[in-house]
C-alpha cells in the first residue's frame, strides 16, 4: 500500500492492471463514501437466487472476496451463515465495518488482496465473489480457493450490470463517463454468462450458470451517486474532473429522467464446485 497526492485526494491503494481501463490507475478507497451510500442496490430477486441454491445459509462458513463495503454479507446475514469479508482497499473495509456495526452484525472484515489470503485449509463451505471477479490474478487464486474450501465446497461468482443498449438512461450516463474517461473498459455490457478462465477447471466443476434481467429502482440522486461511484469516475478521476462530470450528469438527468425510475440490468451467477 502506498500514497500518492492527487489534488485534494490521496491514492491509498492505487491499482494498475493492463487488462482494465488501458492500465489507468484506480483506487476504490477514493470512492468508499459514495460506494457505501449508493451501491447497495441489488434487489431481493438477486439474493433469492443465491439462497435457493442452499448457499450462504445457516451454519455455513462463507468468505466474500472483494467485499467492498460488505454489501453481500450484510444483506445475507439474516440467513444465518458465518461471514468473513475481505477487500484490497482498507477504506472499503472501514466502511464495511461501520455499516455492519450499525446493524449489530458480527462479520469479520479484513483488508487483504484475494491472492494473499492465508486462511487454513478447509475453512469455508462457500466463497463468493460479487462484482470483482475480473480483477483477480486467476492463476494465483485458484489453488488458494481450492485449499480454503471444504470438500464439495462452492465458489459462487456474481455480477449485476446495467444494459446501455437497451436502457436509454443507462446508455446516456455511460456515454458521459466515457467522455471523461475514454479508456474506461466498463462500458458496453450485454447480457451473457460469466466467463470463467480455463485454469479454474483444473480444480472445479461448473455446476450451473444463470443470467436474468432485473429492473433496479433509482432516483436522480441515487443514480447519479451510483454512476459517480464507478471506476471510471470516483475511483480514478481527480476532484475537479469529478465535479465537472457530476454537474453535467445532473443536468443530463434533469432532461432525460423523471425523479424516480428503473434502470434495466442483467445479473449473472456462476456456481463452481470443488472437484471430487
Amino acid at each position: 500500500m502506498f500514497a500518492v497526492k492527487t489534488d485534494e485526494r490521496i491514492f491509498a491503494m492505487k491499482i494498475t492492471d493492463n487488462r482494465i481501463d488501458g492500465g489507468k490507475a484506480f483506487d476504490w478507497g477514493l470512492t468508499s463514501h459514495d460506494y457505501a451510500k449508493y451501491r447497495d442496490i441489488y434487489p431481493k430477486e438477486f439474493y433469492e437466487k443465491i439462497i435457493c441454491r442452499n448457499l450462504c445459509t445457516q451454519g455455513q462458513n462463507v468468505l466474500d472476496l472483494g467485499t467492498g463495503t460488505g454489501v453481500l454479507p450484510r444483506n445475507l446475514y439474516r440467513f444465518g451463515a458465518n461471514w468473513t469479508g475481505t477487500d484490497i482497499s482498507e477504506n472499503q473495509i472501514i466502511e464495511a465495518q461501520r455499516l455492519a456495526k450499525a446493524e449489530n452484525m458480527d462479520i469479520n472484515f479484513k483488508a487483504c488482496s484475494a491472492e494473499k489470503l492465508d486462511f487454513p485449509s478447509n475453512s469455508f463451505d462457500v466463497i463468493t465473489a460479487c462484482q470483482c471477479f475480473w480483477y483477480f490474478d486467476h492463476e494465483a487464486l485458484v489453488p488458494k480457493l481450492w485449499n480454503m474450501l471444504k470438500k464439495n465446497g462452492r465458489f459462487l461468482v456474481m455480477c449485476m450490470e446495467w444494459l446501455p443498449f437497451e436502457d436509454k438512461i443507462a446508455g446516456a450516463s455511460e456515454n458521459l463517463v466515457l467522455k471523461y474517461s475514454p479508456d474506461w473498459s466498463g462500458a458496453g455490457e450485454t447480457k451473457k454468462p460469466i466467463e470463467i478462465p480455463k485454469c479454474y477447471f483444473e480444480k472445479f466443476d461448473l455446476v450451473s450458470h444463470d443470467e436474468f434481467d432485473l429492473k433496479v429502482p433509482f432516483t436522480r440522486e441515487s443514480w447519479n451517486g451510483r454512476m459517480k461511484a464507478c471506476r471510471g469516475i470516483g475511483a480514478s478521476l481527480p476532484t475537479e474532473k469529478i465535479k465537472m462530470w457530476e454537474a453535467e450528469h445532473k443536468k443530463l438527468l434533469e432532461k432525460i429522467a423523471p425523479e424516480s425510475f428503473e434502470v434495466l440490468h442483467y445479473a449473472a451467477i456462476a456456481e463452481l464446485r470443488v472437484k471430487k
